[in-house]
């Protein structure tokens, strides 16, 4: 896969179609191979690369910065995991992961709720469904939760008086983030799991027609 010719839009399209249920990388692998880029092209290239392949563990790692940041705040942790949250609102796969699975606990214990959390039927136009796809969950649009839960980590930094430290800790996080992307060596394994998350894209297309 060229990564070159991948823009940031498509970049950001990508991660938030993928599925992040995929354990992280192992840590010697993600310590591994460091090397300086040769050029601004193989930079961008390598940094949209390892921003794909190591996305669970930036996200951990983004995640491990800002919880170390809030340990004499317990607050600010209930305000990290609601921004979070609502972040990960946003990935369709974490999103209907999560509709899933509420949808089954709650069967368990009430049927008939349970039915009312379903989402809605795609439209079906000239006896085929409509390609355009909403995500629901617990038979809500997706930015109802989006929404929800964004207002109450607003509240939550504002009574936590811990503003300021959030963002340094966000810095910190994303700073790391961006030195380990721009100068980890893509191996084999990152280039074979972006050439199969390509195939995979293909075929998730070809199978909709």
């Amino acid at each position: 896969m060229d990564w070159s010719s991948v823009t940031a839009e498509d970049l950001v399209d990508a991660l938030r179609e993928v599925d992040w249920s995929t354990p992280p990388r192992p840590v010697s692998e993600f310590f591994s191979r460091f090397t300086a880029p040769r050029s601004y092209s193989k930079w961008t290239s390598r940094l949209k690369c390892n921003l794909y392949y190591y996305r669970t563990n930036y996200f951990i790692l983004i995640m491990f910065i800002l919880g170390m940041g809030f340990l004499r705040k317990p607050v600010s942790i209930f305000a990290a995991f609601s921004t979070g949250l609502s972040i990960a609102f946003l990935n369709d796969s974490f999103a209907v992961t999560f509709n899933e699975k509420v949808t089954r606990t709650v069967r368990q214990f009430s049927p008939h709720l349970a039915t009312k959390m379903r989402p809605p039927l795609r439209p079906v136009i000239r006896g085929r469904p409509s390609s355009k796809r909403s995500i629901h969950i617990c038979g809500r649009p997706r930015w109802v939760f989006v929404v929800l839960f964004s207002v109450v980590s607003c509240f939550l930094w504002m009574t936590s008086c811990s503003l300021l430290t959030v963002l340094w800790a966000l810095i910190v996080g994303l700073l790391a983030t961006l030195l380990h992307a721009s100068f980890r060596t893509p191996n084999l394994k990152a280039r074979l799991n972006t050439f199969r998350e390509e195939f995979r894209a293909v075929w998730r297309n070809y199978s909709e027609f």
